[in-house]
């Protein structure tokens, strides 16, 4: 009866969401890595807002459905550092983040990597660290300087200073990153000191 009740949660569609997150980096970086045109830009905002909504709903359903799972909480965090890495690296591949906007880049890449591993061991010493409020809107304004950037190209005809506009949104989330960044370094040498 238990093994019946984890892989149902496995198949719960907050899990199916997950997933779908995790199938969209192939599919975005296919898209901008083969595609040169507005129409690729556009398609490739499509798939990472899209993304971002899962993101989102995910959790919530899996929270009002009472259908979270450790295998949920697992992917999640996993998914959405691999939607971001990708997408940060396409767009340097693109030549839409250049010059200095690469340094933002590699600060938001380096904080999620200094974050997985900082979780991991804390983990294992059965410490939680908990998302604050401010590591929601960092990550709320990643999402949206992202999707800009993706479509900046594309759009600056509708809209002028897009591209512009997405890269002072990179650099904020940069800043933002620094800073939750440091929470969970400073827990982790707090932990690491006190063993």
């Amino acid at each position: 009866m238990d093994h019946v009740a984890h892989r149902s949660l496995s198949t719960s569609l907050p899990n199916i969401l997950t997933y779908g997150r995790m199938v969209a980096v192939p599919v975005l970086a296919g898209v901008l890595f083969f595609g040169n045109s507005e129409g690729a830009r556009w398609l490739a905002f499509a798939i990472f807002v899209a993304a971002c909504v899962t993101d989102w709903l995910d959790g919530y359903l899996a929270r009002i459905w009472e259908q979270q799972s450790n295998l949920g909480r697992m992917l999640d965090p996993i998914a959405d550092k691999l939607l971001v890495g990708a997408t940060l690296l396409m767009l340097v591949y693109t030549d839409t983040i250049n010059g200095w906007a690469i340094w933002a880049a590699i600060i938001i890449l380096s904080r999620e990597i200094l974050v997985s591993g900082l979780r991991e061991f804390l983990a294992e010493l059965n410490v939680k660290v908990h998302v604050t409020q401010l590591a929601k809107w960092k990550t709320a304004v990643q999402f949206v300087a992202l999707a800009m950037l993706l479509v900046g190209p594309a759009a600056e005809r509708i809209v002028p200073g897009t591209t512009n506009a997405g890269v002072l949104l990179l650099w904020i989330a940069a800043l933002l990153t620094l800073v939750t960044g440091y929470d969970y370094l400073k827990a982790g040498i707090r932990h690491a000191i006190d063993r």
